[in-house]
């Protein structure tokens, strides 16, 4: 008695797609809705083109009315890529468009002609971005201009009906649909690449101090906060080029999230050395220098022992110039942003800790997006309520591949199913004729 599994329900699935080669921000990146425009966290879905159908078509010619399988292969669905570069400041892009679709292969056609190939989207990100799951395990760490990672992988094309003439079959009427694109939800997380961090209390002059070692031009005003992104800024001395990261003022409770404060931290975590700059004109800067460490202790241990600076800014002023004569602290240098005073030599005690300090360890989630591998021959049945349900990479593929709307399709699919043991499988587990079987999502009935 011949055994086999009908279908009874066929899925199908089509989109339309967004031509689009390249995606990077503008020169002028947008201002978002409250006006701020550093953009460090977004969340995308992803997906890659479908593979191409294959052609079911035959030669056409005369007095050969059916002159043999000529049907071409699909051609592959695009990928998805994350590549990092320098020419992206933030992700403020990605919080506006949230959902990326690679486009889809082109069909295969007669002639034995192959459907066209689709290219990768290419989604640009700022260097420094974390790339994680919905589950949030690492997928990759994009942290140097070029990076690259396939996150969502393009589907193979279908193959047309050319791979299936045999000695017994000789003019097969099936093609094969091409295979989904990898679909999947991703976390953006930037996190700035600098040599130097410069953190302290609001208001005690960084971004002027940043703006006094570097071409960097940051907003700066008198007054707590001006600062509220993250700024980089290059220098270059003597002992090689320093890249600077102009921290947002931190207050007591920064770590727990005060002000923004862990928005702000996480941006110094990759950094391999920090500058403590006080406001010399404070009340009491040693006591803002001590608010500010513990705050980057309870944030990171690891931060917290990194080599440091410590500078007293506003030493033009006269309460700044009084701290520093009766001050016998070693290692803090007293500078102005304003007037330049003590600045060569900041400059100088900044490059010789980066040249000394160890690469800092980067920061990741607990663990490396893995997927379980499932051995090719490996085939699982479950008995559920519902019916049964049949897994294993092959017969998943199978139902994938085969176009359950063609006889021809539908015969190879149950030929392949006996071949694979899948019959087998399902009445060592029981299967009664009328249970429903699932394979891939798609649900069959069992006729013995």
């Amino acid at each position: 008695m011949t055994r086999s599994l009908r279908s009874s329900v066929a899925t199908s699935n089509t989109s339309g797609w967004a031509k689009t080669a390249v995606a990077s921000p503008s020169s002028r990146t947008p201002k978002r809705a409250d006006g701020r425009h550093f953009v460090d966290s977004a969340r995308i879905a992803v997906r890659g083109g479908h593979g191409g159908k294959g052609s079911a078509s035959f030669r056409r010619e005369p007095y050969t009315p059916r002159g043999g399988p000529d049907g071409g292969d699909g051609g592959r669905g695009g990928s998805v890529v994350l590549e990092a570069t320098n020419d992206v400041s933030d992700l403020s892009l990605y919080t506006q468009r949230r959902r990326w679709n690679a486009e889809p292969g082109a069909d295969g056609a007669g002639g034995r002609k192959t459907g066209r190939s689709s290219s990768d989207l290419v989604l640009k990100v700022p260097v420094g971005t974390i790339a994680l799951d919905s589950e949030g395990s690492l997928i990759a760490d994009l942290d140097r201009p070029g990076a690259r990672v396939v996150a969502a992988r393009g589907g193979a094309g279908g193959r047309g009906n050319v791979h299936f003439k045999s000695s017994t079959r000789h003019a097969p009427d099936y093609a094969e649909p091409g295979l989904k694109g990898e679909e999947l939800e991703i976390l953006l997380d930037l996190k700035l690449i600098a040599d130097v961090g410069l953190v302290g209390p609001p208001n005690a002059g960084k971004s002027s101090v940043l703006r006094a070692l570097t071409a960097a031009h940051p907003k700066v005003a008198d007054y707590p906060f001006t600062t509220l992104d993250p700024e980089l800024g290059v220098a270059e001395s003597d002992a090689g080029r320093v890249v600077l990261a102009d921290i947002p003022g931190l207050i007591e409770g920064a770590a727990q999230g005060a002000g923004l404060g862990q928005r702000f931290l996480r941006h110094v975590e990759r950094t391999k050395a920090l500058v403590y700059v006080l406001d010399g004109s404070s009340s009491d800067p040693w006591q803002d220098l001590a608010t500010v460490r513990q705050e980057v202790a309870q944030f990171s241990a690891g931060l917290a022992n990194r080599p440091h600076i410590v500078a007293v800014n506003k030493v033009d002023l006269e309460p700044a110039r009084r701290l520093r004569a009766r001050s016998r602290r070693a290692g803090v240098y007293f500078v102005s942003a304003l007037t330049g005073e003590g600045l060569p030599r900041l400059m100088d005690a900044i490059a010789e800790v980066v040249a000394a300090a160890p690469q800092p360890p980067v920061p990741a989630p607990a663990k490396v997006t893995r997927l379980p591998v499932r051995r090719a021959d490996e085939l699982v049945v479950e008995r559920k309520p519902s019916g049964f349900v049949v897994r294993g990479e092959r017969v998943e593929r199978l139902v994938e591949r085969t176009n359950l709307d063609s006889e021809g399709g539908l015969a190879r699919f149950q030929a392949e199913l006996d071949r694979l043991g899948v019959n087998t499988a399902l009445e060592a587990a029981g299967v009664e004729p009328g249970d429903t079987v699932s394979i891939a999502g798609v649900e069959f009935e069992y006729q013995p």
